[in-house]
């Protein structure tokens, strides 16, 4: 079982290339990447579906983080989502047969890798400008947009870690 560096990620320094108001994004999102990761090291697939107590499976978790931030940046970026991320939207949280952990893992992390690179080319100067939000066009700011990117993805590992939690006890 891998160990995580006795430091979180805010407490390491800065992230390379990352602009400096965006280095907490930037630290959550690289926290939240080793916790998930480190979390489902040889976690059972048949237990990926599973919802105890009604709360959201896994595989829903894991299927919700990546397509939040890949939505939110797309925001963020002033651009509209395209049919396949809507699509994907849907299909959020819907059991098929061919997902398994790995594949969903690698999503995760290859979204992960997508969005730290964005942040590394964001110019500082535009994180006030104002993005709109899905079809009813509702104002945010480009760093509006970044932060609950990385706040959303938080509120979700933490709740993944503790269905893990019980699932692995279970």
């Amino acid at each position: 079982m891998a160990v995580l560096p006795s430091l979180e990620y805010w407490l390491r320094g800065p992230v390379e290339n990352v602009p400096s108001l965006l280095q907490p994004a930037a630290h959550a999102l690289l926290q939240a990447r080793d916790e998930v990761n480190n979390a489902l090291l040889d976690f059972p697939e048949e237990q990926l579906w599973r919802k105890p107590n009604m709360v959201a499976s896994v595989a829903f978790h894991l299927q919700h983080i990546p397509g939040v931030i890949n939505r939110l940046m797309t925001y963020a970026k002033g651009e509209v989502l395209s049919q396949e991320q809507l699509d994907y939207l849907v299909e959020e949280g819907k059991r098929k047969e061919d997902i398994t952990l790995a594949g969903l893992l690698n999503h995760f992390n290859q979204q992960m890798d997508i969005a730290l690179a964005e942040l590394k080319i964001t110019d500082p100067a535009l994180l006030t400008e104002i993005r709109f939000v899905g079809r009813k066009q509702i104002p945010s700011t480009m760093i509006g947009l970044i932060f609950h990117a990385a706040e959303h993805t938080m509120r979700h590992t933490g709740q993944l870690l503790v269905t893990v939690a019980v699932l692995k006890n279970s």
